[in-house]
């Protein structure tokens, strides 16, 4: 058996199998035995990083795969979407490592290969790490009975989506507990579990072993968002919501998202004179070995729930600014204003709500 293995395609996904992995090391409670420098669980556990084509991506999941390797793990790297035939070629590859795994991760019930892939090979104990938010839209869709489908797609009528209609409700089942099935959230956000289903709290506990404590800057630091390339919000609102941020908070840096447009970064930069940041890793990596903002503001997304986590025993403030609903695009999801709401209203009380631009609601409270 190759006891677990774990399908990544984000830095972020990669990162939290690495919190889940301490999480279950004897030294933070779990049932693992000692092995490797999580303390547990790197003998047993392969991470197969399924690589994404955008070049921001593959260089924070190189830069990921070191930090997985110094901490004894095996990391294996599969180029699964570089042309025709990868598909076969991929699941040909990972065939024998699926059939013989006790315990199957995944950071992205929403992906396409993985749901193949589970439709192929179902596990007997599946555990979800955090990608983002959509964490929070799949234990909603597995407690309703729904098909899953993440909650910034309008359409579900297309030629691909009917294509992949089977795809798509095998995958459902097999993302699903049974009799014969665990199934496993690992996450930091406010998720209520869906019947039959364990969810686990990731504190980033790793991450504040690993790294930090962070030395802090005098001024605040903005958090990037790819809501306008996923064109749920209008690029011009953004632009003038980053710059009314940046002029009342003092800011001076803006971190990117790692989807985020050259384009856009360039407007951001001219406009505003923020100097754009891309990182190299995952921001709460970043965040927390410094140097950070003593106040770090964000539009709604993973990171108001996750930097303060990473950042516990520091000084450093983060902030939620919410999105309005006349930044959103003709296009954006009926679900849209909903769903971003709740990812802002969810965050912990440690968290400043700044309200929206519209509001006027912009000092902290």
């Amino acid at each position: 058996m190759t006891g677990r293995l774990a399908f990544v395609e984000s830095p972020v996904q990669l990162l939290n199998v690495l919190e889940w992995a301490h999480a279950q090391s004897p030294a933070a409670g779990g049932p693992t035995a000692p092995a490797g420098g999580t303390g547990g669980a790197a003998d047993d556990l392969t991470l197969v990083v399924l690589s994404p084509t955008d070049p921001m991506s593959r260089g924070q999941l190189r830069r990921m795969g070191g930090l997985a390797r110094d901490e004894g793990f095996t990391v294996r790297w599969q180029e699964a979407r570089d042309g025709r035939g990868s598909l076969g070629r991929t699941l040909r590859d990972l065939a024998p490592l699926l059939r013989s795994a006790e315990r199957v991760i995944v950071g992205d019930p929403f992906s396409r290969y993985v749901q193949l892939l589970l439709t192929l090979f179902a596990p007997k104990q599946l555990t979800v790490v955090d990608d983002g938010t959509a964490t929070m839209e799949y234990a909603a869709q597995l407690a309703r009975g729904e098909r899953l489908v993440r909650w910034h797609r309008r359409g579900t009528g297309g030629p691909r989506e009917l294509v992949l209609a089977p795809v798509t409700a095998a995958a459902r089942r097999k993302l699903a507990p049974t009799r014969r099935r665990t199934v496993e959230i690992f996450t930091s956000l406010p998720v209520e579990p869906p019947p039959g289903t364990v969810v686990t709290a990731n504190t980033f506990a790793w991450t504040r072993a690993r790294f930090g404590p962070p030395r802090l800057t005098r001024g605040a630091d903005l958090v990037g968002t790819s809501l306008v390339e996923t064109g749920v919000v209008d690029p011009d609102r953004y632009a003038r919501a980053v710059a009314d941020l940046a002029r009342t908070h003092g800011a001076t840096r803006y971190f990117a998202h790692r989807r985020e447009s050259t384009e856009k970064l360039h407007r951001i930069a001219v406009e505003t004179g923020l100097e754009i940041v891309r990182p190299d890793l995952p921001l709460e990596l970043i965040a927390r070995r410094g140097p950070i903002g003593r106040t770090v503001v964000s539009f709604p997304s993973t990171v108001v729930h996750t930097l303060p986590l990473a950042l516990a025993g520091t000084e450093v403030k983060v902030a939620v600014c919410e999105i309005a609903p006349e930044w959103l695009t003709a296009n954006a999801s009926p679900r849209a204003q909903g769903f971003l709401a709740g990812v802002a209203g969810s965050a912990g009380f440690e968290v400043d709500r700044l309200g929206t631009q519209s509001s006027q609601r912009l000092e902290f409270g």
